[in-house]
């Protein structure tokens, strides 16, 4: 036939028992490795975002993800309204403000 038959061969010597336990360390560190340079900064930043955000007042100077400038002139829970130009008024989810500049840097023209 086309097929040829298998056999059996002798097994080799069993392995040690603490083989199963030294071939997951590598992958435990791998994950240790990946927590202490992805994940903990990635958390480390959202904290610091989320503390920028409630930390917002009134006449504060800043750049939203849009690209906007501008000073806030009204706050509320979730929104706040930007002065964009002299009697130019946009309101804006708190959420989209992703830096909040130093006093003086938007210009009133």
């Amino acid at each position: 036939m086309l097929i040829s038959s298998a056999f059996a061969q002798t097994g080799g010597a069993p392995a040690p028992a603490g083989g199963g336990l030294m071939g997951l360390l590598p992958i435990v560190l791998m994950f240790v490795v990946l927590y202490f340079i992805m994940i903990r900064p990635q958390m480390k930043k959202q904290k610091e975002t989320k503390a920028m955000i409630e930390a917002l007042a009134k006449g504060d100077e800043v750049v939203t993800t849009g690209g906007l400038l501008g000073r806030i002139t009204k706050l509320d829970d979730t929104l706040l309204t930007l002065q964009i130009a002299p009697d130019t008024e946009v309101q804006v989810q708190r959420a989209a403000v992703i830096q909040v500049l130093p006093k003086g840097t938007v210009q009133a023209k």
